[in-house]
């Protein structure tokens, strides 16, 4: 079944609230060094608007240096995958902060608290909208599901960084590749930045986020075996 098929499927299921659609553990490297593990859960419900759509909740632990951080964003987007609302801990000793998203008419607005600040951001949506950061992967999942068979461009938010981005995507198809070590093919999708900095994504025949590779770091957060 193809990433659209999945997600067509999926809208065509009663809607149930808080049902899980899948849950999974990325680990990752740089290089062969494990610097973080992230687990992610997404789940098929009402949103709190009270529109059906996904809710998409992770947690992942840089612990190998200090100070140790943790950062855990729960997105919600409807059906056609537009980010709807967002909150996001940033657990950081050095500044503690929490983000909060809320999309409104053709914009999307993030405030950020902190002890001694408070930051805020309206942001222009496009067609298609994305919520990434650079150091958490699951988010890539709806990427993955909206990328499509011509070079597309998409918004990106960045709510840590309060920022906005027009990244380019291509779905390139099932492509041989790795997953844990061992020879797969899975579906191929590039994520191309402003600064020209490559993210590819792979995603198995369910729509289900397996790797997420990004070449110039290094990088690879890869799906635990099982998960």
């Amino acid at each position: 079944m193809t990433t659209g098929l999945l997600v067509l499927a999926l809208l065509q299921q009663p809607v149930v609230l808080g049902t899980p659609v899948d849950e999974g553990v990325l680990l990752v490297r740089m290089d062969t060094l494990e610097v973080a593990r992230e687990s992610f859960r997404i789940s098929r419900g009402r949103l709190s608007g009270g529109t059906p759509g996904w809710s998409l909740a992770t947690t992942i632990r840089y612990d190998r240096a200090r100070p140790v951080i943790v950062l855990s964003p729960i997105l919600e987007v409807n059906d056609d995958t537009m980010p709807v609302t967002l909150q996001y801990d940033v657990a950081d000793p050095r500044q503690p902060s929490r983000i909060l998203g809320q999309l409104g008419r053709g914009r999307f607005t993030v405030r950020s608290v902190a002890k001694a600040a408070e930051r805020a951001r309206e942001f222009s949506t496009g067609k298609r909208t994305v919520v990434l950061d650079d150091s958490v992967f699951a988010l890539y999942l709806f990427a993955g599901w909206i990328a499509s068979s011509q070079a597309t461009e998409v918004t990106a938010i960045l709510p840590r960084a309060l920022k906005r981005e027009i990244v380019q995507m291509q779905d390139q198809g099932v492509s041989p590749t790795t997953l844990n070590r061992d020879p797969a093919r899975l579906r191929h999708i590039t994520l191309t930045r402003e600064s020209g900095e490559t993210v590819e994504l792979w995603l198995d025949s369910a729509g289900r986020l397996m790797k997420v590779e990004v070449p110039s770091r290094r990088l690879i957060a890869e799906r635990v075996a099982g998960g």
